[in-house]
């Protein structure tokens, strides 16, 4: 997934201020039953944390039994590839924090704190992924009637009573929230390459029908009329940002798939930036990692 330069930047002055690593990166990996048999013995313990922090229950295991660790890392070597699924921004500012700190280190090994980043390693089938929304600030010069004609070009365009019925139900659908109204989109026939893993997305599909051609949203890194809001958050969350006045319309889609993603990263293509809102979320600072030591 390509970054967007002014959070990459708000990373890396986190992490040289804090001189550490206080949220991981999210890697997954396709699931493996060894792997899955041994951490089912560590969890019979009694872990080291287990908290209630926001209404999400956070339970730390320290492996520490020799064996266990031995076998775990024969099992993980046997991992042909690990997937980024969240954490691109803090991937990228690790790298440039690296590159910074050895450009001012003579006696640079390789071996030193910042040459590594925190991380966290899910198996592909328990990570859960949520929609990630969009929200506008305005229709690029349009009346909300002349916008919902030219949306009808690429999508069948269907009003529906409320956000429940906005939701979408399947890929290929959204749900769009305008002038108070809810509307489900579906997209037409011939309106993507459904033999492209990336273009097949749902994030793709809007982007090149309706948010670049309509909305003159061409790199939704950069533009600030653009904000992304995650599935956790809720359909209400939509309608909140938009009767608020601050945005003119909001589109929930139906998330991503884990197999998508798989599928695009071994054909070595990109994903479209926030395609996907994966928990669970580790809380910041749980696990720390110092570029000191």
């Amino acid at each position: 997934e390509l970054t967007r330069p002014d959070k990459e930047d708000d990373r890396v002055n986190h992490i040289d201020h804090l001189n550490a690593q206080v949220g991981p990166v999210f890697l997954t990996y396709r699931a493996r039953p060894k792997i899955d048999a041994l951490i089912a013995e560590v969890v019979k313990r009694a872990p080291e944390y287990d908290f209630n922090s926001e209404g999400v229950q956070h339970t730390l295991w320290v492996v520490d039994m020799p064996g266990i660790i031995e076998k775990l890392q024969q099992e993980f070597a046997r991992i042909d590839y690990l997937y980024v699924a969240d954490g691109h921004h803090r991937s990228a500012a690790a790298m440039r924090i690296k590159q910074k700190r050895q450009a001012a280190n003579p006696a640079h090994t390789g071996n030193e704190a910042y040459n590594f980043f925190l991380t966290v390693i899910f198996p592909h089938n328990q990570m859960q992924i949520l929609d990630y929304n969009r929200v506008v600030a305005d229709l690029h010069g349009l009346s909300p009637e002349a916008f919902l004609e030219a949306v009808g070009e690429k999508f069948t365009v269907t009003p529906v009573k409320d956000s429940h019925a906005g939701k979408p139900a399947a890929a290929h659908d959204f749900g769009m929230y305008l002038g108070g109204n809810w509307y489900r989109l579906s997209a037409r026939p011939g309106s993507f390459d459904a033999e492209d893993p990336v273009q097949r997305l749902d994030v793709s599909i809007l982007q090149e029908n309706l948010l670049a051609p309509l909305l003159g949203i061409h790199d939704p890194r950069k533009d600030k009329r653009i904000d992304f809001v995650g599935g956790i958050r809720g359909m209400r969350e939509l309608e909140k940002r938009v009767n608020s006045g601050q945005y003119q319309v909001a589109f929930a889609f139906y998330p991503t798939s884990i197999e998508d993603l798989i599928a695009i990263a071994d054909a070595g293509q990109i994903m479209p930036p926030k395609s996907t809102w994966f928990e669970p979320k580790l809380k910041s600072g749980l696990v720390v990692h110092l570029l000191d030591e």
